[in-house]
């Protein structure tokens, strides 16, 4: 009687599983989540969101197509860079973040990220640009002290 019990319950949740992946569809994928990046001072939280505190919701949308990067001397494109932010969902660094806006306008905005760190201290020089009705990054540069 118990293997009658054990055999009906197994069968059941694989019917269950099996109608809820068809109800799926094949190879769909959860919805991706929209950030409001509506100004450019809710762009610019979303990158420290992204680059401080693990923040991958929105990342493809951050991110302009023509996005670059330069660390030092290494350089990195839009594909490396929301590939890396990924990785990192849910790490948060131990810093303390100050944000400077340089220079602001209707369509585009320079901001200055600074976190310092126990040992050093990481500067972005962010630039970010209007696309539409919303903003994206499109350049950051690092420096490290």
């Amino acid at each position: 009687m118990k293997s009658l019990v054990k055999t009906f319950a197994a069968a059941t949740l694989i019917a269950v599983s099996t109608f809820t992946m068809a109800a799926e569809g094949p190879g769909s994928k959860p919805a991706k989540a929209n950030v409001n990046l509506s100004t450019a001072d809710f762009a610019l939280e979303h990158y420290v969101a992204v680059t401080t505190e693990g923040e991958s919701a929105g990342v493809e949308q951050l991110f302009a197509e023509d996005f670059s990067q330069k660390a030092n001397e290494a350089a990195n494109g839009r594909s490396a860079v929301v590939k890396f932010f990924k990785k990192q969902k849910g790490e948060k660094l131990d810093c303390k973040v100050t944000t400077d806006i340089i220079e602001e306008s209707a369509d585009y905005m320079v901001a200055k990220v600074t976190m310092r760190f126990e040992n050093f201290t990481k500067t972005d020089l962010v630039t970010l640009v209007r696309e539409g009705d919303s903003w994206e990054v499109s350049k950051s540069i690092h420096s490290y002290k």
